[in-house]
Order: C-alpha cells, then sequence, then structure tokens
C-alpha cells in the first residue's frame, strides 16, 4: 500500500470509501464521516494511529490511517460502541483493518486525492525535468557599428558601400551602374527621381 495524504485529503478518501455499502450511523450525533475534530480526537484517545510523519506542519496520514477511520465508522453503523471498537481493532494488522473497513484498492494505492471519478490526475509540473532544447541557440557575433558610403544612382536606386567613395569613384560607378538601372527601368523597379549628381546619400 502507498500513498502520503493530509487530513482534509484522508477525510476525503474516508468519505469516498464510505460512499458503498455504508447504511450510516445508527444515532443521529454520531458523523457519517468524521471531520477533522473527530480524527485528532480519535488520535489522543489511541482509536487511530498518531500521524505518520510531518511535511513542515502540516501531518501526514497513510493507507493505514483509512483503513482505521472506514473499519471504525462500519463498527459504528452496526451500533458498536467506542470501547467495543478500540477493544476489537486496537493493534490490528492491516489486513484484519482491511476486512473490517473493505476499502477499494485504488483509494489506497493511488496518490491523487480527486481519484479517477473526477477526470485525470493533473501533470505534476515539478516531477518532470525541464526539457532539453534540441539545436542549441546560436547567437550572431555582436554587431560592430561603422559608417558607410551611399551613392545615389537615379530613379531611386542607391548603392551602399563599406567606405566611403571620393570624388574621382563617383563618374566610373555611375558608368559601370548604367546596365543595372536600365534593368531595374525594365522591371519597373525605379521611381523616376533622377538627382542631379552622384553625390553621396
Amino acid at each position: 500500500m502507498t500513498g502520503m495524504w493530509t487530513m482534509d485529503e484522508l477525510v476525503e478518501r474516508v468519505g469516498r470509501a464510505l460512499s458503498a455499502e455504508y447504511p450510516g450511523a445508527p444515532n443521529g450525533r454520531i458523523r457519517d464521516v468524521p471531520d477533522r475534530r473527530a480524527i485528532r480526537w480519535y488520535t489522543t484517545t489511541g482509536l487511530v494511529d498518531r500521524p505518520a510523519g510531518m511535511r513542515g506542519r502540516t501531518a501526514l496520514y497513510g493507507p493505514r490511517h483509512l483503513l482505521q477511520l472506514v473499519a471504525l465508522k462500519r463498527r459504528q453503523a452496526q451500533g458498536h460502541s467506542l470501547a467495543a471498537i478500540q477493544a476489537e481493532l486496537a493493534g490490528a494488522a492491516d489486513a484484519e483493518l482491511q476486512l473490517a473497513a473493505r476499502v477499494p484498492d485504488e483509494l489506497l494505492t493511488s496518490d491523487d486525492a480527486a481519484g479517477p471519478a473526477d477526470g485525470p490526475a493533473r501533470p505534476r509540473f515539478w516531477a518532470a525535468a525541464p526539457a532539453v532544447a534540441e539545436r542549441p541557440i546560436t547567437r550572431p557575433a555582436a554587431a560592430t557599428a561603422r559608417p558607410v558610403g551611399g551613392v545615389a544612382l537615379g530613379g531611386g536606386a542607391i548603392l551602399v558601400l563599406a567606405v566611403r567613395p571620393d570624388a574621382a569613384d563617383y563618374a566610373a560607378i555611375a558608368t559601370a551602374a548604367r546596365p543595372l538601372l536600365d534593368l531595374l527601368a525594365d522591371r519597373g523597379l525605379l521611381t523616376g527621381e533622377n538627382p542631379e549628381d552622384g553625390s553621396p546619400s
């Protein structure tokens, strides 16, 4: 058997275990499902074992506590007194408690308090290792800002150079750019602007 639950989770499981084959307590003063106060009292009087452990300041309970509480409530429903129940079940082995309690196995072994009837359990995001990226992210080298040179060729076309051309370069660039400008004009890629000079933009 596995499982470790807070008191509220234990109370919820007791209720689920008693939901089948449980006629209810014969005395209206006895609760059908024990609340937190009743569980503490049962623990103090020895009807139920002390908490199995602690998580910070929260008491934790296990399958044996569930068996003890359900067996106790079933015996109460049959009209037995707490003294008679304590005499019968105090120190009983888990197998004996299971016979008296008739708790479904899934309530003893499942770690989700909501149970299958309430839908699939939520994934425990903290229990899984983070996914490793398949490809390492590559970052470009740091960019270096530097001045560039631009020459207006006409029609809105601008030639950008990594260096600034001097005055002697403009005529040579204009001659070399003529076939390119004709191609751009044929394709309708020029704006029709025609700068008066080939000065840098």
